[in-house]
């Protein structure tokens, strides 16, 4: 058999535990408090070995509660708009689950490029050579984590009029191939992220063990991140507590700002109006944000909500 190209199937290749995962997730807003409450159930998605030693330990035989949990699918649904830290979030817990069970891994992040031009059985071809790639990974009692990015991009619903026919295909298939991991145990986890879980497929919905949704942070997560990006500026924190509130949702219905509003395109714009001559000032800020409005909320449409970006 022809060995699989996997740069054409995988964004991102990475052994767990990953350091540098540990250390973006000190930068991640909000992160432990989510993983605090969500590891214990991602936890029974990739543990099945550990669910029937406990059952065993505890109650001296196997219980059918651990039969039900080990019959699941392991798979996480991360969802909410766009820039709200779905994807990262994903991938600091997988890193962060293999470090606390004590076990090598494997993540792998998914590709666009999977839904290929359309061409015939194309999607369904590279949908399944990548779990060949993922599921050989199990093979070696290693955890495996595989994140899908834009998940509603492969996983939209069938019944949608707009749907073609090899989207469907694509649909059934990725359907099927997370059927198919259950026979890991628990080595395989399946994290969809997207930002319309309204337009994923039921039976997608349906077999998701963990479904987490991601909204907009609130004014203390923005004060924190806006006091972490910009430590060091000597910028007093009752400015850095107005532009929390600035940025927070408008009186029109308008939303707030997402974290990667925040980090990649306001801040950033402060800079550019100091850099290279002169020191950050209240004003840049305040300015960058009056010029660059929050990226709008998503319909399950995959469009925004609001017709444009207004700056405020």
């Amino acid at each position: 058999m022809e060995p699989i190209d996997t740069t054409s199937l995988f964004e991102l290749e990475l052994e767990l535990p990953d350091a540098r995962l540990e250390g973006r997730a000190k930068r991640l807003v909000g992160f432990d408090e989510r993983y605090d409450r969500l590891h214990r159930a991602l936890r029974l998605l990739v543990d099945a070995e550990g669910v029937e030693a406990w059952s065993r330990r505890l109650y001296g035989g196997r219980v059918p509660l651990a039969d039900l949990v080990a019959d699941r699918y392991p798979l996480a649904i991360f969802h909410g708009d766009v820039g709200t830290g779905k994807t990262e979030t994903a991938e600091v817990a997988a890193s962060r689950l293999a470090k606390e069970m004590g076990r090598e891994g494997r993540l792998f992040k998914l590709s666009t490029r999977v839904r290929g031009s359309g061409h015939v059985g194309q999607m369904s071809t590279l949908i399944n050579k990548a779990f060949e790639v993922v599921e050989k990974e199990a093979g070696k009692r290693r955890l495996v984590c595989l994140i899908v990015d834009e998940g509603d991009s492969l996983a939209a619903s069938r019944d949608q009029h707009q749907s073609h026919h090899e989207d469907k295909v694509g649909v059934n298939t990725l359907i099927q191939r997370i059927d198919g991991v259950r026979r890991f145990s628990g080595r395989v986890a399946v994290i969809l992220c997207t930002n319309r879980a309204d337009a994923v497929d039921p039976a997608v919905l349906r077999r998701a063990g963990v479904v987490e949704r991601f909204d907009r942070p609130t004014e203390e997560e923005r004060l924190a991140l806006i006091r972490m990006d910009l430590a060091g500026l000597g910028l007093p924190d009752a400015a850095l507590l107005d532009f929390a509130r600035r940025t927070g949702p408008g009186g029109n219905g308008a939303p707030g700002y997402t974290f990667s509003d925040l980090r990649t395109r306001v801040l950033p714009e402060a800079l550019a109006r100091a850099f290279p001559d002169r020191r950050i000032e209240v004003e840049d800020v305040l300015a960058a944000i009056q010029v660059i409005g929050p990226s709008p909320a998503m319909n399950a449409d995959g469009h925004g909500a609001m017709g444009n970006e207004t700056a405020r």
